[in-house]
């Protein structure tokens, strides 16, 4: 018997994933959080869900070692999306990637007078394209989490990251200083799955589809 399997992150993804799970007839077995099994069965036999770093998701798909799988649109810009069908933006897990920097740090200011700005990310390629479509210089230094505490250590002059409501950015006395776009969820398929096993995913994308808020 032919199975699907969909490459899913813990958290927020997983959470807004449900309900477009259940509009396919799909219930996972147990919660990630709780469980601390990578591959999860569900109420269908040829159906099952692994449980990978939401960063990681198109490359398993990519790869064929998942079928399908949800991610950021972050995620799949950082990506490049080689080898992935993208067929629905499932407006889930909405978020914006934006520079932010120090409220006493005249970000608007430095631009304009063309300072070479150190800025950090793990957004590199998203970035680099930002900010050489501006002509603005940068140093891009890399990094994997807490942004927010490279510009108070003095590393970075400002950071490009994600913000949902702002609330970590206020309380680390950082302020958003420009928007780079609005970031969701798309499904991605792998492209070799959609056309030996179309029969199985395509019912799977229709109701995915329908059920898009």
């Amino acid at each position: 018997m032919s199975t699907i399997t969909i490459a899913l992150s813990k958290g927020r993804i997983f959470e807004e994933t449900l309900p477009l799970l259940a509009a396919a007839g799909i219930v996972p077995d147990e919660d990630p959080e709780r469980s601390r099994k990578l591959i999860i069965g569900t109420n269908r036999a040829d159906v099952r869900v692994v449980i990978v770093r939401a960063s990681d998701v198109p490359t398993y798909v990519q790869y064929g070692a998942a079928d399908m799988g949800i991610a950021g649109k972050d995620v799949l810009l950082e990506h490049g999306g080689t080898g992935l069908y993208q067929p629905l933006d499932l407006k889930i897990a909405k978020c914006r990637l934006c520079v932010a920097a120090p409220v006493d740090f005249d970000y608007a200011a430095a631009v304009r007078r063309g300072a070479r700005l150190r800025i950090a990310t793990k957004y590199i390629q998203t970035a680099r394209e930002h900010f050489a479509a501006k002509g603005v210089h940068v140093d891009l230094i890399k990094l994997y989490g807490s942004m927010e505490l490279a510009p108070l250590a003095g590393l970075a002059d400002a950071i490009v990251d994600l913000v949902s409501s702002g609330g970590t950015l206020k309380a680390n006395n950082l302020v958003e200083v420009e928007e780079i776009m609005a970031i969701s969820s798309r499904l991605v398929v792998n492209q070799a799955s959609l056309k030996m096993k179309r029969d199985l995913l395509q019912p799977v994308i229709d109701s995915f589809a329908g059920a898009v808020p």
